[in-house]
């Protein structure tokens, strides 16, 4: 098979996304007063309406309907002021009334965008880009210095109800293949659920993984839900299609379902995508099909044959009268939009000086950006923000991605000590190298920056007289290295520094032994 770089040489990926969000910082579910509970015993919050239950009618969650227009506007689409629920049948049990209430084509909230940028390595793969230049665009990307930026269309924002959970009993992996029998817990039945469908104008797994990300950004920045991916309230489906590069129509698509982490979302899109190539090129055909992506084995598989609007006999839901949202509902949801993502990006670059590239990568995270603005709080120098910015971006989210346990926002690390922390490097009382050392430091044994450096003597001597003395000694001793630097054979700078740090016990000032030794072997 060949890789996604070769195949997007002759083929482009059309993909679009289907991210469903559970609303889990409601109380209680969509149509009933059953509450959200994560872990519950099986069965225990359930009634006559989730279960639907014959007479048994549907009450909308107001608060529900406040979510998914702040979700709306935070995702700059147009809010629908009237529409309307539907019954979407199916023939599944996980959900026992065999409808699934959900919105038909016009929603709460449609026609929306947001804007991707897209760097390092993932922009490469954007392989139709090479004739623009920075400051230009094609259709929907703009080149910048470090990559490209683009705007997805978001088709709509729409309501329905949660199914409930099926654990297969048996089965690999707790999937139905092999399992003996299933069970059905329906305490997730009816959980208010946001679905989010984007326009197929994504053409790179990475693309996709970014958006998943940024949405998921935005989304915990507005308090609709703890999106997390582990417990399956923040899912995606991805549809995905080739065609030749230079056509127009669409190919036939597949889907891929409940991708449940962007690295998985990026790996299972990327494989189809070269599954399909292979089977185009070697004269197949791509069934519209749902699939499933294995991480253990990196292979999608077959799941089902995929169903059409037909199937699922969309009507209007008899119970439930059409909605008709008022300006002043609307404009008094709007009032809640915190400062999003973007946003606070964008502020950051205007106060603090931070790159474009920094200051995104500093509100990927709700902690890290405020973490970010505690030191800043704590330092009251703008001159900080830039080592700070790096010592977040760098070492913090590193330690979080390395370490599950680690919490930031409990951690031995307080900004306070962050700021302590970059201020000991700043000022060269400690080096690069230590200042990574200190760092775990803090963490693992809770104590302050400077008294580690103290405990372990590892403050660096900045003395100019006493760096010369050492530079000097070191000069004496090694007559034939010092000729053959003045001669031309300039790496042996390296040699002379690492021996002036020995004689130094490893507390020279780096910098200045360079300086020094520069100006002495000149």
């Amino acid at each position: 098979m060949k890789t996604l770089e070769e195949v997007l040489q002759d083929w482009e990926a059309v993909i679009g996304l289907e991210i469903h969000a559970e609303l889990t910082t409601l109380q209680t579910k969509m149509f009933c007063g059953c509450k959200l509970e994560f872990g519950a015993e099986p069965n225990t919050h359930t009634c006559p309406v989730c279960l639907g239950l014959p007479g048994a009618l549907p009450v909308p969650n107001k608060a529900a309907i406040e979510s998914i227009v702040l979700a709306g506007l935070a995702t700059n689409c147009d809010i629908e002021r009237h529409s309307m629920f539907y019954r979407k049948n199916y023939m599944y049990p996980d959900m026992s009334k065999n409808f699934q209430t959900t919105q038909g084509p016009i929603a709460f909230c449609m026609r929306g965008h947001l804007e991707l940028d897209v760097d390092g390595p993932g922009a490469k793969e954007r392989v139709d880009l090479d004739g623009l230049n920075p400051g230009e665009s094609r259709d929907n990307v703009t080149r910048t210095e470090d990559g490209y930026t683009t705007r997805v269309g978001i088709t709509r924002i729409h309501m329905e109800e949660d199914a409930g959970k099926m654990v297969h009993i048996g089965g690999g992996e707790g999937r139905i293949a092999g399992a003996t029998h299933s069970l059905v817990d329906y305490n997730r039945a009816g959980t208010p659920l946001i679905e989010l469908v984007t326009e197929p104008e994504l053409r790179t797994p990475e693309e996709a993984r970014l958006f998943m990300q940024k949405l998921r950004q935005i989304y915990l920045a507005i308090g609709i839900s703890d999106c997390s991916m582990e417990e399956g309230s923040l899912r995606c489906d991805g549809n995905v299609s080739l065609r030749r590069r230079g056509e127009t129509k669409f190919g036939t698509k597949t889907e891929l379902k409940n991708m449940n982490s962007f690295k998985n979302l990026h790996d299972g899109l990327a494989y189809e995508i070269c599954r399909q190539a292979q089977v185009l090129e070697e004269g197949g055909t791509i069934y519209q099909e749902t699939r499933h992506w294995d991480p253990s084995s990196k292979r999608t598989i077959v799941m089902r044959v995929k169903e059409t609007a037909d199937d699922y006999r969309l009507c209007p839901e008899p119970d439930m009268a059409p909605f008709d949202l008022s300006d002043e509902f609307v404009d008094n949801v709007r009032k809640r939009l915190p400062e999003l993502p973007d946003q606070k990006a964008k502020r950051y670059e205007a106060d603090f000086g931070l790159s474009a590239y920094d200051a995104r990568h500093l509100v990927e995270h709700r902690v890290t950006s405020a973490f970010f603005e505690a030191g800043m709080e704590a330092a009251g120098d703008a001159k900080l923000a830039k080592p700070l910015a790096n010592l977040v971006i760098n070492d913090i989210t590193a330690r979080m991605n390395a370490d599950e346990s680690f919490d930031l926002e409990t951690s031995a690390l307080t900004p306070a000590r962050a700021i302590e922390l970059v201020k000991l490097t700043a000022s060269d009382a400690i080096s690069s190298k230590q200042a990574k050392e200190v760092f775990a430091a803090v963490i693992d044994e809770d104590k302050d920056p400077a008294a580690i450096v103290e405990e372990r003597g590892m403050k660096q001597v900045s003395d100019t007289g006493a760096i010369e003395a050492v530079v000097d000694a070191v000069i004496a001793a090694n007559p034939d290295e010092a000729a053959r630097y003045r001669e031309g054979e300039t790496k042996l700078i390296g040699f002379f520094v690492g021996q002036c740090m020995k004689q130094m016990r490893g507390q020279g000032n780096p910098k200045m032994i360079n300086q020094v030794l520069a100006k002495k072997l000149g």
